[in-house]
C-alpha cells in the first residue's frame, strides 16, 4: 500500500545554495514532465527555467528551497518583494490593491511529498502580507493550488515573451 507523508511533516525553507543546484534543476525537470502529462505542453519549454537563470536568482538571493528534516530538497521557488515589471499592466481585470507586494515565481516540487506548494506559499505569506503570482492557462494544478490557498483570480498579464498568464493575488489580514 502506498503511504503518503502527512502535510504536517516539518519542512524547512531557506535560501538556495550552490550545492542545491542539481536538485533544484531536477525539481524543475519533474515539474516540466508533470505539466506535459497533465496536458500543459506550452509552459516551461526549451529548458526553462535555465540553470543560468537559477544561478542569477541564487546570486540575487531570490531563490529558495524547501527541505525535509533530513535535508532532502522537496521544492523550490523564486520570491521577490517589490514591484514586478510584468505586473504593471493587468488586462481583463484589476489587482486587489496597489499596496507593496511580494511575487512568487517558478514554484516547483519533486513530487515526493504532498503539501510542499502550500508550505512554500505560507512561507512567502509570513514574509509579505500581499502576494501576487501568475500561472499558465493550462496549468490547472497550480490554478487549483492558488484558489485553494485563497488567491483571487485578478485578470491577465503578459510575460516577457508576450504570452498571457492568469494573474492571482492574495491579501492576508493582519493578525
Amino acid at each position: 500500500m502506498n503511504q503518503k507523508k502527512s502535510d504536517s511533516t516539518p519542512v524547512t525553507i531557506r535560501s538556495t545554495t550552490w550545492s542545491d543546484l542539481p536538485a533544484v534543476m531536477q525539481a524543475y525537470e519533474y515539474a516540466r514532465a508533470l505539466m506535459r502529462a497533465q496536458g500543459n505542453t506550452t509552459q516551461w519549454t526549451n529548458g526553462y527555467p535555465s540553470e543560468a537563470l537559477i544561478r542569477s536568482e541564487i546570486d540575487a538571493c531570490h531563490s529558495f528551497v524547501c527541505t525535509d528534516r533530513k535535508g532532502e530538497l522537496l521544492g523550490t521557488f523564486c520570491f521577490i518583494t517589490g514591484e514586478d515589471p510584468t505586473y504593471v499592466h493587468i488586462y481583463e481585470g484589476a489587482w486587489l490593491n496597489d499596496e507593496p507586494y511580494g511575487v512568487v515565481h517558478r514554484l516547483a516540487t519533486n513530487g515526493k511529498q504532498p503539501g510542499i506548494g502550500k508550505a512554500c506559499l505560507d512561507w512567502c505569506a509570513a514574509r509579505c502580507q500581499n502576494l501576487r503570482i501568475d500561472t499558465h492557462q493550462d496549468n490547472l494544478l497550480m490554478q487549483h493550488l492558488l484558489e485553494k490557498q485563497g488567491f483571487k483570480r485578478c485578470g491577465t498579464i503578459y510575460v516577457a515573451d508576450g504570452t498571457p498568464r492568469i494573474a492571482y493575488q492574495r491579501r492576508n489580514s493582519s493578525h
